[in-house]
């Protein structure tokens, strides 16, 4: 299996933490030295296990914003 290289960039906010450390995160992050992106995953405390996540590009967040600001979530 070949390597993965990341860098976390910026890590923009934290979602949730579970009893053993790893945190639900939105980070600024580049993969395998290509331009960064937005990334939401758990990690493990010291950055070195991840679970499988979602990588979106600066304008799918934006779109994410106004999707989740124009929600009920009282529907739910």
């Amino acid at each position: 299996m070949a390597q993965l290289n990341f860098n976390i960039e910026d890590v923009c906010g934290t979602l949730s933490e579970n009893k053993d450390g790893w945190r639900k995160e939105l980070t600024f992050i580049s993969w395998n030295n290509r331009a960064p992106k937005f990334d939401l995953r758990s990690w493990d405390p010291d950055y070195q296990a991840m679970t499988k996540g979602i990588t979106m590009t600066k304008e799918e967040v934006m779109k994410l914003r106004d999707v989740l600001n124009e929600m009920d979530f009282d529907k739910y």
